[in-house]
């Protein structure tokens, strides 16, 4: 999610690339962002002085442009690299509801809007009690991670486990996982991903890891918390608003045609 306050930030100054890429990242797909610069595998692109990152080729077709201040070129160089993977019809890309600047440089660019995409949700942190089935995940738990999450989003795929709460079953099993991040410069956590395999759901399991999240956000000095849901997704609406989350607010979804 493309933070205000980090905008702000961004724009009185030009951060370090290790800080760039932590703070960008944590408001629009955390951890992939310091992964993607550090391990480039070709999609990243650091702009100059510090100026932005773009990342390309996301979901094969989608891009997004982490700046203060975007400018056209930055714009039409993801698109172009995009486009140039893909051959699906339309360029994706989001941006925020109160990015007024860069929705204004999309549509000057032939983008158009086409769907409300996430909600996004915050909490002020607080005290909170967490169930024992909830816990902090531990190098033993990769495997189980993995497993829960190819069950939540149907995608196979290694996980780490630092920074992961997770949600026990009965038998041991790890039913939910949710991963936590914290900004230092601006003081808030953000969870992302949050997941609950097919076979866990409707045991409290998800929110009990999201409780130990939010113990282990306010442990570190986070003031605040944010997680973002697709705005079709009622479930994970109902699970966020049951914790104190509130929509702050919404991502909207851009598109233009590949052949432009």
């Amino acid at each position: 999610m493309y933070h205000r306050e980090v905008r702000k930030l961004a724009a009185r100054r030009s951060p370090g690339l290790r800080e760039l890429a932590s703070t960008w990242g944590l408001h629009e797909h955390p951890g992939e962002l310091p992964h993607r610069v550090h391990n480039n595998d070709g999609t990243a692109w650091v702009w100059g002085e510090m100026s932005g990152i773009s990342i390309t080729g996301r979901f094969g077709n989608a891009f997004d442009v982490f700046a203060a201040r975007a400018t056209e070129e930055m714009i039409e160089h993801a698109f172009e690299t995009t486009a140039a993977g893909t051959a699906e019809p339309y360029i994706l890309t989001d941006v925020v509801d109160d990015d007024h600047e860069r929705i204004a440089l999309l549509e000057r660019l032939g983008f158009e809007r086409f769907r409300v995409w996430d909600h996004v949700n915050t909490i002020e942190l607080s005290d909170v009690e967490v169930p024992a089935t909830a816990r902090e995940a531990t190098q033993d738990d990769a495997p189980g991670i993995a497993d829960a999450l190819e069950g939540a989003f149907g995608e196979r795929r290694d996980w780490f486990w630092e920074r992961a709460a997770v949600g026990v079953a009965g038998d041991g099993t790890i039913g939910a996982v949710t991963f936590f991040w914290t900004d230092p410069v601006t003081k808030t956590g953000h969870f992302e991903p949050v997941g609950t395999h097919p076979a866990h759901r409707r045991r409290g399991l998800a929110r009990a890891a999201m409780l130990h999240g939010l113990r282990e956000l306010r442990a570190a000095g986070m003031t605040s918390a944010t997680v973002n849901h697709n705005a079709e997704n009622l479930p994970a609406a109902a699970l966020y608003r049951s914790l104190g989350f509130r929509v702050t607010n919404e991502t909207y979804g851009y598109r233009r045609p590949r052949g432009n």
